[in-house]
């Protein structure tokens, strides 16, 4: 994020109708940190949510392919409707998977511009920069990057069963 956009977040996120200078500090600041631990329980939500989406998507696709291998050398054409649906699943949990991504990178921004508001930066700062910024495999790997390849995987195993089955 540029610091133009960091800026317009900036704007976006606070109010300019309410200011500091209108609160006690005491009650600024525990309205600030409640707003704060609302929104990082809703970004620990969101990330249930994506691990749910996953287990879910791989048991329906698991179940498909199990029940392709079931009809192979069947010579029947009405498994290719498995086919297409286990493609057309994997494509949706790919979509699913990249808004969820873009959900979480947008909370964790808000979440590290209210950090920068209260005494501490445990999220945004504190926590990324031990883990290497990401850039240190040693200590953290991204699952982001790595578990969208799974419904690619999916895909081309259902494509294979197709090629096998009727070609």
């Amino acid at each position: 994020m540029n610091d133009i956009e960091k800026n317009q977040l900036i704007h976006k996120l606070f109010s300019s109708s309410v200011s500091a200078n209108e609160y006690k500090i005491t009650d600024y600041q525990n309205h600030l940190f409640e707003q704060y631990k609302l929104y990082v329980e809703m970004a620990d939500r969101v990330s249930n949510r994506r691990g749910l989406t996953n287990i879910f998507f791989a048991t329906l696709n698991t179940t498909l392919l199990t029940a392709i291998v079931g009809f192979l050398n069947n010579n029947d054409r009405s498994v290719i409707v498995l086919h297409i649906a286990g493609i057309l699943i994997c494509i949706i949990w790919g979509v699913l998977l990249r808004s969820y991504r873009n959900l979480n990178t947008s909370k964790f921004t808000v979440i590290g511009l209210l950090e920068e508001k209260l005494p501490a930066s445990v999220y945004w700062h504190g926590e990324w920069y031990a883990l290497g910024s990401g850039k240190d495999f040693k200590k953290y790997i991204p699952l982001g990057p790595i578990e969208i390849y799974i419904p690619i995987i999916y895909a081309v195993l259902f494509l294979i069963l197709f090629l096998a089955e009727f070609f």
